[in-house]
């Protein structure tokens, strides 16, 4: 069980960094060109903020538990992470739904994937 929530664990910081340094550092256009069509439905300081919030829970799925400093951090990261992909599943479903956009169909899947990694870290560390 362990090497399992490792393995999510550095899955999911692998995936927030990328995201989080991409929201960031690139606008909106650019965002949506690159697949991160999500962002179209926020406004661009939510973006940023979201982005923010990725890049730490990134340092606090990793950090805590290899440290062995404040180690339930671990499982709250994972919470963090759980909220913005519902977040993320909200935009996606509002442009498959309000603009006839089927193709983010497929992005709300990969979405309920991610939480439900989020969601296994997050029981296993807490």
């Amino acid at each position: 069980m362990e090497i399992a929530l490792w393995t999510a664990q550095a899955a999911l910081a692998l995936l927030f960094a990328l995201s989080g340094v991409l929201k960031s550092t690139m606008s909106r256009r650019r965002l949506i060109e690159t697949g991160q069509t999500g962002v179209a439905a926020y406004p661009m300081p939510v973006v940023r903020f979201a982005a923010i919030c990725e890049l730490v829970a990134v340092a606090g799925l990793i950090l805590p538990r290899l440290t062995g400093i404040a180690p339930a951090l671990t499982g709250w990261a994972a919470i963090g992470l759980a909220v913005v992909m519902v977040g993320a599943m909200a935009g996606h479903w509002r442009l498959a739904v309000t603009e006839h956009r089927p193709a983010e169909y497929r992005n709300v899947a990969a979405n309920v994937v991610i939480l439900a990694v989020c969601v296994f870290v997050a029981a296993g560390r807490l």
